[in-house]
């Protein structure tokens, strides 16, 4: 195994201390127990909190700032969070008008927020993530997992909080998104925890593992390489089947990379997965391509679709100003 660390067991702080040092204008780490807050709080809002295991940068901390989210709260690599570090994100960023958990569906995330909702002494609700249409169960999660759909959800979200909108709104909004999104991920190779250092699972360079999960999880079945054209249909049916979008629906469309993949294949991924829409009557309205929820460094990409409506598109277009996502209307 080769990678840039020092000791395995210093991976996670030392990264959070580079990322907070190197935004520290937006966010602000704390250690003791890990996690991250905007650095200036947000008064008489929504406090809006995400977290999860390490591993899939820039999710969370990433998007930690201005119309999205006040903390987040980073597991080790791969492993959930636990419920005194939520405990303590919440009581730094609660703003007078209630908590909104935004949680991808595993199982450890989903028991240690509830735990830590029990515990607080205010107002709280759950939006849970459940985008991923490539398995109904697996051994991470009871029901479809959360992946890329997440930061659709942060972004609308956190924008509607920026508004002074109330926790039921919020929720309700953060629950719209997510059952109109639907995600199909794509592996070429698999990741390499660094406490592991061995690969997670073992892959032909002739093979792709179609409908993986961001951990590594199998996917909907082991099938030889082909070409572009062929594996973006095969992912966009899957969402389409999900989904089942009405002629001339407008839509989002996001083209994720899992971190070792090059963003001139992503752009190719783009263009087919957007042609292939086009061709079926829907309307690519607003896109986005990169690294957003990664998986370590693992070759592969997920496609992303969401049902935008009126108010989706107003809340996905408002100013956000993160480390890794921003924009102005």
């Amino acid at each position: 195994m080769k990678k840039f660390i020092n000791q395995v067991d210093d991976v996670l702080a030392e990264s959070l201390t580079g990322f907070a040092s190197a935004h520290a204008n937006i966010v602000s780490l704390n250690l003791e127990p890990h996690f991250l807050t905007r650095r200036h709080k947000a008064e008489n809002k929504v406090a809006i909190i995400s977290g999860g295991g390490s591993g899939h940068e820039p999710l969370h901390g990433g998007y930690i700032g201005y119309g999205m989210l006040d903390a987040a709260c980073p597991g080790h690599v791969f492993t959930s969070p636990s419920p005194d570090q939520m405990l303590a994100a919440a009581e730094a960023v609660h703003a007078g008008k209630g908590v909104l958990f935004i949680v991808k569906n595993y199982a450890g995330d989903v028991m240690n927020f509830e735990m830590a909702a029990e515990m607080l002494p205010f107002e709280s609700a759950t939006v849970l993530t459940s985008d991923d249409v490539a398995v109904e169960n697996s051994t991470y999660t009871t029901g479809r997992r959360g992946v890329a759909g997440t930061v659709i959800v942060e972004k609308v979200v956190g924008s509607l909080a920026e508004t002074g909108a109330d926790l039921a709104a919020c929720k309700a909004l953060g629950d719209k998104v997510n059952s109109r999104t639907a995600s199909m991920g794509v592996a070429l190779t698999s990741c390499t925890v660094p406490a592991a250092g061995r690969p997670t699972f073992d892959i032909g360079d002739t093979e792709l593992e179609m409908g993986v999960g961001i951990h590594g999880e199998p996917g909907r079945r082991r099938e030889p390489m082909r070409n572009a054209d062929a594996i973006v249909a095969d992912m966009v049916a899957a969402i389409l089947e999900d989904l089942k979008p009405a002629a001339g629906s407008e839509v989002l469309l996001l083209v994720n990379g899992f971190a070792a993949t090059p963003l001139m294949e992503l752009y190719l991924l783009y263009n087919s997965a957007a042609k292939l829409l086009q061709d079926k009557g829907l309307n690519v309205t607003r896109s986005l391509v990169g690294n957003y929820i990664t998986a370590l460094d693992m070759a592969g990409a997920s496609i992303t679709i969401c049902l935008l409506d009126d108010e989706i598109r107003q809340h996905w277009d408002s100013p956000v100003h993160t480390a890794a996502l921003r924009w102005q209307r």
